[in-house]
């Protein structure tokens, strides 16, 4: 087992972002670049430089057909994993990674293996108590599903710690008849509902972001530069990265150029 540094990782990601971007083309399924990978697309055209992931989203009737699509084809290193087709997992997202890697997280978790994360936007009721309700919900549910899962040793004085480790024992105990990706279902349940609605505006759920986004943003694709190969975004990206981040073109403070992930990877075979 060898280590993966920075550049090998960022290497592998693109690796997949290509194989993942070539099969949604030959299947007329739609992606696009987007959060940090966006931002670093329209700002540095690749990687923001202290980043070390890629991201892009489907819309979910797209993301369904990928999810039925992809790991039936598959014959070689790469595979979709998500909530629908692993109990264990309780992310609302699904990724693709590359099983001939490993990730080992800072915080205890270890799983299989160099990925790119794949978000999915769902309509949103036009209504906007109705809409704030659900994003109450999503959050809920994850900070539940979250406390199933917490290794890193929590922050504060003794008080603070100890009723942190309280809180999680509880937790896991009271949870442990629910399957790891039981509570994620729930809201996905809930985003499915407006599925056939013809609601005015989208919102990513299945992120951290709070926002609604009107369905003019993408209404048509062009494709930018990433690590010198081109990619899809949509043509209103401006107006989404503004409406997830604000002023996305001005560099944050230094302190803040860290990577947002503490991981190192591994190469299970050479």
């Amino acid at each position: 087992m060898r280590k993966i540094e920075i550049d090998e990782l960022r290497h592998l990601e693109l690796e997949i972002l290509d194989y993942v971007a070539k099969f949604c083309d030959e299947h007329n399924i739609t992606y696009w670049l987007d959060f940090g990978t966006l931002i670093g697309a329209i700002r540095h055209k690749g990687y923001i430089p202290w980043d070390d992931d890629i991201d892009i989203s489907m819309m979910r009737a797209d993301y369904d057909r990928f999810m039925k699509l992809f790991n039936a084809e598959q014959t070689g290193k790469y595979e979709m994993r998500c909530m629908e087709n692993d109990n264990n997992c309780g992310l609302p997202f699904g990724y693709v990674q590359n099983k001939e890697t490993l990730i080992c997280e800072h915080n205890g978790n270890r799983h299989t293996g160099v990925k790119i994360d794949i978000f999915i936007y769902d309509n949103i009721p036009d209504d906007e108590a109705e809409a704030k309700k659900i994003f109450r919900k999503r959050d809920f549910y994850r900070k539940i599903t979250e406390l199933r899962t917490k290794k890193k040793k929590p922050e504060g004085n003794i008080i603070r710690r100890t009723c942190a480790y309280i809180v999680r024992f509880l937790d896991k105990i009271i949870l442990s008849p629910f399957p790891m990706n039981y509570f994620t279902k729930k809201v996905t349940r809930i985003l499915r509902s407006y599925e056939s609605m013809p609601t005015k505006r989208v919102a990513c759920f299945t992120a951290w972001h709070s926002v609604a986004i009107n369905k003019h943003v993408f209404d048509h694709f062009i494709e930018v530069e990433f690590e010198g190969k081109k990619y899809k975004v949509p043509a209103g990206y401006d107006e989404l990265l503004r409406a997830h981040f604000g002023d996305y073109m001005q560099l944050p403070p230094i302190e803040e150029r860290t990577p947002k992930h503490e991981i190192t990877a591994y190469m299970l075979k050479d």
